[in-house]
């Protein structure tokens, strides 16, 4: 009997896919992965994933399904990879997404090790995604998890191929409303557990404050200048802003006026109209491709500069470093540095990379 990991976050999702590998026959070990205690990030747990309530509907579950169940303390490397890594872009003015850091470097980089410890021969977990084996190419191809409002394939383009040749989302090819049903269906304790919201460690959304109080300091304050350097006031700190903001900024001007960069250089945050957030290409570093081996030449694609935004056409061009350059047929609002660009052919990921600057 193939033996497979189940990773459970103690939610839904994750535990109607451990009940339907289950009856897919396969040899089961459910593992819940301990990131981080509420108590050292300075919140409750009422809406965070990964906590010790969530271990527990998770092991209910696995009780429940007959399953093996495991707590693995990957906390110190959460913090190195996840958090700081967090805190590190807030503080040279980008905006992370910390959800693809946690699936990169913890759900199919720890629990791949844990995996092959155990002896399974797949990592099993509740993404709305799917993969598939091309023969003409012979590459494992990323696609969309068919509920387009539960797609998940944004996150995890920086898959690799021997991680996609190992890995299941048996929810890929069902809706949120199916997977509540059948959990139900099966008596599961978490069929109508909220969705956690945010971002886990961040879970009131505050992440300025957090930040804060993870490097034990504050952010200083500085200028809002225009797009000619001419002061408009001053700001609270860098790491309050993002690109696109307009709510929160704290200074009174004639006109509405939105974040359109952010210099940790020289500790500013330029401010400008609407129109001013429109560019129609930029250029992404730490590039992963899933599609293809490597980008020859030109390429016709749709690409999403941010999670849940709708694609849009576009041509990326490969630079001589390894990074990439996407021109957009139409300019595209708020290109946020930090933020991932993924690239699409229909439902298929191509790959992505990190935004390193819109222009």
């Amino acid at each position: 009997m193939t033996r497979a990991l189940i990773a459970m976050s103690g939610g839904v999702d994750s535990s109607v896919a451990a009940l339907m590998m289950k009856k897919s026959g396969y040899e089961c070990i459910g593992v819940t992965m301990k990131l981080y205690d509420n108590g050292e990030i300075g919140v409750c747990s009422d809406h965070t994933c990964c906590s010790v309530e969530d271990a527990e509907d998770a092991r209910g579950v696995a009780s429940k399904l007959g399953m093996p169940f495991y707590v693995y303390n990957f906390a110190d490397k959460f913090r190195e990879d996840v958090i700081e890594r967090f805190v590190d872009a807030y503080l040279h003015g980008r905006t992370p997404n910390p959800c693809i850091d946690c699936n990169r470097y913890l759900k199919f980089g720890e629990l791949f090790s844990k995996a092959r410890e155990l002896g399974c021969e797949y990592v099993v977990t509740g993404h709305y995604a799917r993969t598939e084996y091309n023969h003409e190419s012979g590459r494992y191809l990323l696609k969309k998890g068919l509920d387009p409002k539960k797609d998940q394939s944004y996150v995890l383009y920086s898959m690799t191929q021997e991680q996609l040749a190992h890995v299941k989302f048996p929810l890929g090819s069902i809706t949120k409303t199916e997977t509540r049903k059948i959990a139900d269906e099966a008596g599961l304790g978490t069929a109508q557990k909220n969705e956690s919201q945010d971002i886990c460690f961040v879970p009131d959304g505050k992440y300025a404050e957090f930040i804060e109080r993870f490097m034990g300091r504050k952010s200083p304050e500085g200028d809002f200048v225009d797009e000619e350097g001419n002061v408009l006031g001053r700001h609270r700190g860098i790491i309050r802003y993002t690109v696109g903001q307009r709510k929160h900024l704290g200074i009174a001007l004639q006109k509405p006026a939105y974040v359109c960069s952010v210099d940790p250089e020289k500790n500013t945050v330029t401010l400008g109209s609407n129109e001013d957030l429109f560019v129609k290409e930029l250029t992404a570093g730490d590039v992963n491709f899933i599609a293809i081996e490597k980008l020859e030449g030109p390429l016709e694609v749709t690409a999403r500069v941010r999670y849940h935004q709708k694609e849009n056409p576009a041509v990326v061009y490969p630079l001589d470093d390894g990074r990439i350059r996407l021109e957009f047929k139409e300019p595209q609002r708020a290109v946020t540095p930090g933020q991932a660009v993924v690239m699409y052919d229909g439902d298929t990921v191509i790959g992505g990379g990190v935004i390193e600057q819109g222009g």
